[in-house]
């Protein structure tokens, strides 16, 4: 959601415009009419017209034999260049399928983006459930996950509050934590632990643990590694999930500093 005191004094109204249609046009998978998305961003139809025309020029909506407009595929392109630019260089996505493939859990990469909790890169296990959610982009249920666990510890517990008091502690299942006391709990009993964990928080049946691999005084450079596993496994591989996950850990943050040496 925008926040209307934080609009720029230059703002270029028929940029925003257009972002509000193409943010319009993709939250509707079977397509919009040229007057539907005028109504929904609140423009005239002229306006509109003018927008969707340039936006199908450019390939960001397809305009389709019954007049209404879908996403183009230049948003797939953009979103390629994105979870190739949160990935970081190839060597990470390498460590990353590696631990997934040794370990047969899904791993994850996340870091603040924006001052958001995100998820920034993936690679599926064979024994973990799919979770269509935690895919690169994914930005909700911070409080909820391992790995938004494991970079809210990095706060200080003001800088926590206003992230929690922004985003709020949507709950996912019955056993997501919604106050801020009980999550300040859970976290120091990850601290204690050497991992931050989550059982049924984020999805039931679900279990997700994650460490940090990169603590840095820039909070856009943090970066934690999280595993998903079936809850009933990780009650009696937690010690062997801990002792995994650090050493992937360590493999994602020496692939890391080897890539950003190579572009130094």
């Amino acid at each position: 959601m925008r926040d209307p005191l934080a609009e720029p004094s230059d703002l270029i109204r028929s940029v925003s415009r257009a972002l509000r249609v193409l943010e319009s046009v993709g939250r509707a998978p079977r397509g919009l009419t040229v007057k539907q998305i005028a109504r929904r961003c609140e423009l005239t139809v002229a306006t509109t017209y003018h927008l969707v025309r340039t936006l199908a020029y450019e390939g960001y909506v397809i305009r389709r034999e019954d007049g209404t407009y879908i996403v183009g595929l230049e948003i797939a392109d953009r979103y390629r260049e994105l979870v190739s630019a949160f990935r970081g260089p190839p060597a990470v996505g390498e460590a990353l399928r590696r631990a997934a493939l040794d370990s047969g859990y899904s791993h994850y990469l996340g870091r603040f983006v924006g001052g958001r909790i995100a998820v920034t890169a993936s690679a599926e296990g064979a024994r973990s459930p799919f979770i269509d959610d935690m895919s690169p982009g994914f930005d909700e249920g911070g409080h909820a996950t391992a790995l938004g666990k494991a970079l809210l510890a990095t706060l200080t517990p003001d800088q926590r509050a206003r992230y929690l008091r922004d985003y709020g502690m949507r709950a996912f299942t019955p056993a997501t934590l919604t106050t801020a006391e009980a999550l300040e709990a859970d976290l120091a009993a990850g601290e204690r632990r050497g991992m931050q964990l989550e059982m049924g928080q984020f999805r039931q049946g679900l279990a997700c643990a994650s460490v940090l691999v990169i603590a840095d005084r820039d909070i856009e450079r943090r970066l934690v590694l999280a595993c998903a596993l079936p809850a009933a496994e990780m009650l009696t591989s937690a010690r062997v999930v801990r002792a995994k996950l650090t050493a992937a850990a360590r493999n994602v943050a020496e692939a890391l500093s080897a890539g950003e040496s190579a572009t130094a």
